[in-house]
């Protein structure tokens, strides 16, 4: 396992930090996001996604529990788990068409899915430090290092 930490002092900070990740998301990569409500998981994928080139709006999928975006010739799956109340519930939202094929998976809350969801390829938890974040990034597997990259 390789592990990445970076500060993050405000919101333009983390669209800069995921924007330069972008260039190492790979179909098929699966990733989580994790943190408390308001740490900047859903800024972090709007950062993503514009660092793919994407430049619509991108909203926090909690709602409507996934949001696809096309972009650089493959499709990002935005999912957002916070509303489940078991895991068992993430097959009614279909999460067997999103992971493994050509897509990216994101997915915010993914504890809530907790023995149903397969392991990821990288971990990205967000934590407040007063009005900072610390940014921490775990990657487990090939696909997963490479997110990792040279942070």
């Amino acid at each position: 396992m390789t592990t990445a930490r970076v500060v993050v002092d405000n919101e333009d900070a983390m669209l800069a930090l995921a924007e330069s990740m972008a260039d190492r998301v790979r179909p098929g990569q699966l990733l989580y996001l994790q943190g408390d409500l308001g740490a900047g998981k859903t800024t972090f994928v709007r950062g993503l996604l514009r660092g793919l080139g994407y430049r619509g709006h991108v909203k926090s999928p909690t709602y409507t529990l996934v949001e696809p975006y096309e972009v650089a010739d493959m499709v990002i799956y935005h999912l957002d788990l916070y509303r489940l109340t078991a895991p068992q519930e993430i097959e009614s939202v279909g999460i067997r068409d999103y992971m493994g094929g050509s897509g990216v998976c994101v997915v915010e809350w993914a504890e809530r899915g907790a023995g149903v969801l397969p392991p990821p390829d990288a971990r990205i938890m967000i934590h407040h430090d007063c009005d900072r974040r610390i940014v921490e990034i775990d990657c487990f597997t090939k696909v997963g290092h490479a997110l990792c990259g040279s942070l």
